[in-house]
């Protein structure tokens, strides 16, 4: 069993990089298919607005299909799709093209990310203690793996499907052999879970209470606004209004992810030894006070430590997002992570226009503060993040053993 539980955890933690590699090498190549295409200033917004829409439409397609299909299967699908679609944009011939396999990825990566997250959420209740930030981890150090490859094909003038295609026809067969390992958690067969599933109405397929989620969509939302200002306007910022070199002005996203990747990869710990609520509560402050000091710096260096104390707090946040879901809705927790894994989108969305729009309009001084203030508000809702109590008299996960032989492949 514990072996089961360990594949599980390698298997899953793998889907997470390789989503995290795919998602850099389409985002950090969009100069690049933009000249490919001969895709306009005006258009461009269009095609990166379809993307995080529709991925919003294949969260909630998948929602509904979890209810018959295992979300194991979803995910082996999926995946292999993610990663042909990239493919597709840098091998197409023309703007249809484009807008089909960018539509193919955006609803694929919508149902990937969902079922990737539940499953991680499912095996966190397995284990009965925090893993949730492992598994993001993964995820940013595939985004580093992505976009070092990324810039590599840009610094050797590479057409974009040739840097494509080395890394799926690795990745793609890496992924489905080790889908072979996935980890159903199975709340509603627990026969120990029936108290665990009337509460909050939380029975299997139709017990999520919107009012209760709420706060943690709200956090999800404001988590992605920060995170979206960090990946579009740092560069911008430092090098129009802290003065930095073009060169320099590259550095603070880059410093982003390594941060988010360390952040994660320790907050494991913080969150068994100090509880959701506290790691949430901490995190928020340290990323409001990394926006704070990017208002307020007086130079490129300065600014570059405040974007670097954004990515330390963030990154705990959307995770223990996902995993207190998980918590509120113990017999439904599919049904609200592909709900809540909607507004993911919904602050990448919102985000990068709001600060552009601020910016435009006031001062980019001034936009900054804005995603600090939202961060800070998730202070309000840290109460969310807090362990469930149980009738096993605690406030931690108990591990479910019944659903532990329960991998994909029938292990």
């Amino acid at each position: 069993m514990t072996e089961v539980l360990r594949r599980g955890r390698a298997s899953l933690a793998f889907s997470f990089f390789a989503q995290g590699a795919a998602f850099a090498l389409l985002v950090t190549r969009i100069p690049a298919i933009q000249d490919r295409y001969g895709v306009s200033d005006a258009l461009l917004p269009v095609f990166l607005a379809a993307v995080p829409v529709l991925a919003g439409v294949g969260s909630v397609t998948t929602e509904q299909l979890v209810k018959r299909i295992p979300a194991s299967r979803l995910l082996r699908w999926s995946q292999p799709v993610v990663l042909l679609a990239l493919v597709g944009v840098g091998a197409g011939d023309g703007m249809a093209a484009l807008g089909l396999a960018l539509g193919v990825f955006g609803l694929s990566v919508g149902a990937l990310d969902a079922s990737m997250n539940m499953l991680g959420v499912s095996l966190q209740r397995t284990y009965g203690r925090s893993i949730m930030l492992s598994f993001h981890a993964a995820y940013s150090l595939g985004g580093i793996v992505g976009a070092s490859l990324a810039w590599a094909g840009a610094h050797w003038h590479l057409a974009l499907w040739v840097s494509y295609l080395p890394v799926v026809a690795v990745l793609l067969p890496a992924a489905l052999v080790g889908s072979r390992w996935y980890v159903d958690g199975d709340a509603a067969s627990d026969a120990d879970g029936d108290e665990d599933r009337e509460r909050e109405g939380g029975k299997a397929g139709g017990g999520v209470v919107f009012k209760l989620l709420l706060p943690l969509c709200l956090v999800m939302t404001f988590a992605y606004i920060g995170d979206s200002t960090v990946s579009n306007w740092s560069a911008k910022y430092l090098q129009d209004v802290l003065g930095s070199s073009e060169q320099l002005a590259t550095v603070p996203y880059n410093v982003y992810m390594v941060t988010t990747l360390v952040g994660r990869a320790i907050g494991d710990f913080g969150v068994r030894r100090f509880g959701a609520a506290a790691v949430v509560r901490l995190g928020a402050l340290v990323a409001a006070a990394g926006f704070a000091v990017v208002a307020g710096a007086p130079g490129a260096w300065v600014g570059m430590g405040g974007f670097t104390l954004v990515g330390l707090g963030l990154c705990v946040l959307v995770p223990q997002t996902f995993a207190a879901a998980g918590r509120l809705f113990p017999g439904a927790s599919d049904v609200a992570i592909a709900r809540l894994n909607v507004f993911n989108y919904v602050g990448f969305l919102v985000g990068s226009p709001l600060v552009g729009a601020l910016g435009d309009a006031w001062s980019y001084r001034g936009a900054m503060v804005v995603p600090m203030v939202l961060v800070l508000v998730t202070i309000v809702y840290a109460r969310s993040f807090a362990a469930q109590p149980d009738r096993y008299g605690g406030g931690h996960e108990r591990p479910r053993t019944a659903d532990v032989g329960r991998g994909s492949n029938g292990v």
